[in-house]
């Protein structure tokens, strides 16, 4: 039967870019792995610094200003980002649904500021048929906050199923869409798009695995810093003239560091959380090859951004946690006292525990890179990017890696020309905005690319990227200039030699933000002024 190829989207949440074993990090990522080395590995594609502007991005193929989601799905007030997509903008499952595609969401959504009621910025009201997952963008794995079902709230679920883990629920989910479109859609192509959790914060996993990491993670970050960066070397993933950024300053060296025992655990669960991850994709690839759809299936898998450096503080107001934000629960399913905070005597990883696993670690995620999650420098934007398409890429290239720039927005554009599916100039009485991304088509088929600069901004934090020039800033700080031919882990700053150059990119930067609604920070935090601040936004 000749049709057009299913399209599996795989996004995870808080991971950094050299986690996955595929990408020279400690975790056993073997299903991942098996993607990579029987497809592509994209070494310089980006997302945008943090969750809710990846996901506006990654779906409409716009920039999240473009979108209502400028920072988070918290409204900023009348001058400020709505934080709730807007109908500017159509997603991916919109764009296919008019293709002919059946489309379907198991995972979060986050990218609606309502999170008890439906609106039309929910899943169901923005092109998918069917949806499994959470509207809020972070909270329990045992009983997570916003459990819905279509438009219904389930969390009651998570209370009946003494066995309910987040992450598994997801992966059973999107295992469950593909064997019931076969059976009753045999004739249509399908989009599902799979939005795990894992690994971002509170650290919750399942001691069968955070046992499996016991010892990997006794050497300390700054040995495995090294040993990573070695790795990744040898995989080709990095140049070996790039030199390993320094720790970050506040952070002690691992030989200094107090509450070891308490330190260890934390990365072991957080690499337990990837594991679990990685096993759920491996019974959704096993629903494929059953099914017989994996050969023409899509695949691409990403992170939403860098590893998350917040800290979880142990004086944090739970009421802040529990009424204000809805990303966590004032007791465990089973009425255990709750314990919020990265507290060195409460070990991570049960489900009355909310902590996070803090700089030091997520520094060893983002080897070789400074900066995490929040920022534009590479440690907040670089992802792994795997396509996987056994039909779509040549036996040559299958394992490779492909060095072209991406960003999110060419997600939308791939699948689009993939898929033979129009993106609209108009959809349901409203005017939609240009595509903003780019086909990556031609680079899978290992073709050679060329491109315009990618553009980022958040809270006030922005990046130019255009060939080999990056000009970054970390607000409010100056614009600073790196070769990332030569300096890809942002070593040596250039900005002075080429001030020129410095000029020029930071004036195209100021007309891309004029022209996609980037709202100057300065007028951000005035907004945010009455309200107070959450806790990452100490950072």
């Amino acid at each position: 039967m000749n049709r057009k190829p299913n399209i599996l989207l795989i996004l995870n949440d808080d991971m950094g870019y050299s986690d996955l074993g595929c990408f020279g990090g400690e975790v056993q990522s073997v299903h991942l792995d098996r993607l990579a080395a029987n497809g592509i590995r994209f070494t310089q594609f980006y997302s945008t610094p943090r969750c809710s502007p990846t996901r506006a991005s990654l779906l409409t193929g716009l920039h999240p200003h473009q979108t209502g989601i400028g920072i988070l799905t918290y409204d900023m007030g009348p001058e400020g980002y709505p934080g709730d997509l807007n109908k500017n903008c159509v997603t991916i499952a919109e764009v296919l649904k008019e293709a002919g595609y059946r489309t379907y969401l198991s995972g979060k959504w986050h990218v609606s500021k309502s999170l008890t009621e439906p609106t039309d910025s929910w899943p169901l009201q923005r092109g998918f048929d069917e949806f499994y997952g959470t509207i809020i963008g972070a909270g329990s794995f045992y009983y997570p906050s916003t459990l819905t079902r279509g438009n219904e709230n389930i969390e009651h679920e998570a209370v009946e199923d003494e066995d309910f883990y987040y992450t598994d629920a997801i992966s059973d989910q999107a295992v469950r869409y593909i064997k019931e479109h076969h059976q009753k859609y045999p004739d249509r192509p399908f989009f599902l798009y799979t939005a795990y959790t894992a690994p971002h914060w509170p650290l919750h996993a399942r001691e069968e695995d955070i046992a499996k990491y016991k010892g990997r993670f006794d050497k300390g970050w700054d040995k495995l810093r090294e040993e990573r960066m070695q790795r990744m070397i040898e995989m080709g993933i990095l140049d070996p003239s790039w030199k390993l950024s320094d720790r970050d300053p506040t952070q002690p060296a691992w030989e200094d560091a107090e509450h070891k025992e308490w330190l260890l655990r934390c990365m072991e669960v957080y690499a337990a959380q990837i594991d679990r991850m990685d096993q759920g994709i491996g019974r959704i690839i096993r629903a494929l090859e059953e099914t017989g759809q994996l050969d023409d299936t899509l695949i691409i898998f990403l992170s939403d951004n860098g590893a998350c450096a917040e800290d979880i503080p142990p004086n944090v107001d739970p009421d802040d946690l529990v009424n204000n934000l809805m990303i966590a629960k004032p007791a465990p399913r089973k009425g255990e006292p709750m314990i919020f905070g990265n507290r060195p005597d409460v070990m991570p990883g049960a489900e009355n525990t909310y902590q996070s696993y803090g700089r030091a670690w997520a520094n060893l995620s983002n080897t070789p890179f400074r900066y995490y999650k929040h920022w534009t420098h590479e440690g907040g934007i670089a992802t792994p990017f795997i396509v996987h398409w056994p039909n779509g890429i040549k036996d040559e290239h299958k394992g490779s890696l492909n060095r072209t720039l991406g960003y999110l927005p060419d997600v939308m554009a791939t699948i689009v020309d993939i898929t033979g599916a129009e993106y609209p100039a108009e959809y349901k009485g409203n005017n939609i905005l240009p595509l903003e991304g780019v086909s990556l088509l031609p680079a899978i088929r290992g073709e050679t690319m060329e491109r315009g600069p990618l553009f980022f901004e958040h809270e006030g934090n922005g990046m130019v990227r255009h060939g080999k020039w990056k000009l970054v800033k970390e607000y409010p700080g100056d614009w600073e200039l790196y070769d990332m031919e030569a300096d890809r882990t942002e070593q040596h700053d250039l900005s002075k030699q080429y001030p020129e150059l410095v000029k020029s990119m930071s004036e195209q930067y100021e007309a891309w933000a004029s022209r996609c609604g980037v709202i100057p920070r300065e007028k951000i935090l005035k907004l945010m002024e009455a309200g107070g601040k959450a806790f990452w936004e100490s950072e």
